[in-house]
């Protein structure tokens, strides 16, 4: 779950006037008119990608637009191609934007034919896999919260340096003396995020007013759902007592005296918060500095379901993010909450197509609306503790809805009959249910063959709701790194060692032949798909032990949830995911198999670069994730 989903945090971005933008942004690159990314003359692949008897029989495949030029041939060590009819090729031939063909060396030339090719052994020591992809982030949120200074949960590997985590009160308390500190300008915000009570223990105004007292002090939590801010941060954005009484629910969730704003009262703040942390210069550092992190991590595409737009956004988003130094998919798909909150149930659809419109997919886009999609929500953010569960909390806490369970029913029935793909956010045993729910409705009201449902996140459910996935025909977008990160204190606090160690099913999503893709959604987790893959291979968590090591998948399965299983949720695993002839040329380049390693060490494994529609990206020896 995202902030920037809420309405506070939309509305804000939406009112945030950046006039300096252009200017500040100016040669930083237009548009890249880099690919197509439409099947292209490329016959559709089956749900494993398994496009290949071609690739088996040696064909160079389907005619692509680059079928007439030369090719050229990359020799690797290994090439992992996550296609079950030959899964490993040693030379792959790429003419353009396409590869044509996938084998031995001599399988390849022979494939060429007449063709003219060079050979090109710049991979011949490395392993050479499908370009990896991350299903769900959020661009902004993950540019903004890296962007300031990080005090968080875990460590983070950013490009060039490497953020340690704060697993304690006591270590959170001196780094955010040490940052205090460290700021020259008396007048200068500290801005921070990462903070979490069940590591870092309460937090409120009087306790930012002790570290600085002058000094506006804005803590942004690690879900990016909560803010806490001292004196002198209340008063810098203007912010009163009487404007934070009489607003409903707003208020509810809004404490002056502690200066603590969460969920809805996130609307109270979040205006004038924006002005400050939303600046041109930290919007354009922090979405540089994420297309440095994600290639570092080998990711060439990505999704952010439910997008935050505005027009000035959208152009800040294609002078960085579409940038022809970019090597990589940026997609989006519409938010089914945010357009119907605005327009209303009767202008929504249209109001989605001429969303969608503003950069539909097409010749030469990588930045691009995926068409019929449609993000919608069901409960709150696993990292509050705010999703629903069937069973309540330890503590007796209660979780939330994001969209109703009847504002749910009445958008997914609105959208799914008009033919869309539906995204939804649920991380709750209690909210899958009512997903569930809805999904079977749909399905007596209106069937529809091959409709691929997605389950977003999935950190908690049941045995019997998995087997429900499967009957229904869903698919699961897991997050694998949630058992990892949060079941040893979620086990004390909230959820049970039970609950806790059984968040995200994984082994028991793929044992009921549901498809299964990773993602992050940066920033609640890292945008490292070889990590990902680690955390569902192992399940270790800080302390060391396995949760839950029946929930353990293999490294195979784990590898094609980062690749064609997330391009399957995509709809687009004819085009990407997996190394076959037609296919677009994305490749990832590692410095050690997977396959061949200890699965402990899965998350070590070197990233040299990748290809991108055909071109290489060596990633910088500065940049280079640490192991």
């Amino acid at each position: 779950m995202c902030v920037g989903c809420t309405p506070g945090f939309r509305l804000a971005f939406q009112s945030l006037s950046l006039p300096s933008r252009r200017n500040f942004l100016k040669g930083s690159g237009a548009l890249a008119a880099s690919g197509v990314f439409l099947a292209e003359a490329v016959d559709a692949a089956r749900a494993d990608g398994e496009i290949n008897e071609i690739l088996t029989d040696g064909l160079i495949g389907a005619p692509t637009p680059d079928a007439a030029g030369p090719a050229t041939i990359f020799t690797a060590q290994k090439i992992i191609t996550m296609e079950r009819a030959a899964p490993e090729a040693t030379a792959i031939a790429v003419a353009g934007k396409r590869i044509v063909a996938v084998g031995s060396l001599e399988s390849v030339k022979t494939a060429l034919g007449a063709r003219p090719y060079r050979i090109d052994d710049t991979f011949g020591a490395k392993i050479v896999m499908p370009g990896l992809i991350d299903q769900h982030l959020h661009p902004i949120l993950g540019a903004l919260t890296l962007a300031v200074e990080v005090i968080a949960t875990e460590d983070w590997n950013l490009p060039g340096r490497t953020v340690k985590a704060a697993a304690t009160p006591e270590e959170y308390s001196q780094r955010l003396k040490a940052a205090e500190a460290a700021l020259k300008d008396p007048d200068a915000w500290l801005l921070t995020w990462g903070y979490h009570r069940l590591w870092h223990g309460k937090l409120d105004r009087a306790a930012l007013d002790a570290i600085g007292a002058t000094r506006p002090i804005a803590v942004w939590q690690r879900s990016c759902h909560e803010f806490y801010l001292n004196t002198a941060a209340l008063k810098a954005l203007g912010i009163s007592e009487a404007m934070t009484q009489g607003k409903g629910i707003a208020s509810e969730q809004a404490s002056w005296k502690d200066g603590h704003f969460f969920e809805t009262g996130l609307n109270l703040m979040m205006g004038p918060m924006l002005k400050v942390l939303a600046t041109p210069e930290r919007l354009s550092f922090g979405l540089r500095q994420m297309v440095a992190y994600l290639h570092a991590n080998g990711v060439t595409a990505y999704n952010e379901p439910g997008a935050l737009y505005t027009p000035e956004m959208w152009k800040l988003y294609e002078q960085i993010l579409g940038a022809p130094d970019a090597p990589m998919y940026a997609t989006f798909l519409a938010d089914g909450r945010g357009i119907p909150d605005r327009v209303g149930l009767a202008r929504a659809l249209d109001a989605t197509e001429e969303q969608i419109a503003v950069s539909p997919e097409g010749p030469g886009k990588k930045l691009m609306f995926f068409p019929g999609q449609i993000k919608l929500f069901a409960d709150g953010a696993i990292i509050s503790q705010l999703m629903q569960m069937k069973d309540g909390y330890t503590d007796g806490h209660k979780g939330e809805w994001i969209m109703s369970p009847e504002q749910l029913e009445e958008r997914a029935r609105l959208y799914w009959n008009a033919g869309y793909q539906l995204h939804i956010h649920v991380n709750g045993d209690l909210g899958l249910e009512v997903v569930l729910d809805t999904l079977e409705r749909r399905l007596k009201e209106n069937p529809r063959n091959d409709h691929r449902t997605v389950i977003v996140h999935f950190a908690n459910s049941t045995e019997e709701q998995v087997a429900r996935i499967a009957r229904l025909g869903a698919i699961v977008s897991a997050n694998p790194y949630y058992p990892v990160g949060f079941a040893d204190k979620y086990g004390s606090q909230g959820l049970g060692p039970a609950r806790a160690d059984a968040m995200v099913r994984a082994n028991s999503v793929v044992s009921g032949n549901i498809p299964l893709s990773y993602h992050s959604d940066l920033p609640m987790g890292p945008s490292d798909p070889l990590y990902l893959a680690w955390c569902g291979v192992n399940r270790i968590t800080p302390s060391g032990r396995v949760a839950e090591p029946g929930q353990r998948v293999t490294v195979d399965q784990a590898l094609r949830a980062i690749t064609i299983e997330a391009a399957y949720s995509w709809r687009k695993e004819d085009l990407i995911g997996s190394l076959a002839p037609g296919k677009i040329a994305n490749l990832t380049v590692l410095d050690r198999d997977p396959y061949a390693i200890e699965p402990e060490k899965l998350k070590d494994i070197g990233v040299w670069g990748t290809m991108f529609e055909g071109r290489v990206f060596p990633v910088p020896e500065s940049a280079k994730r640490k192991a």
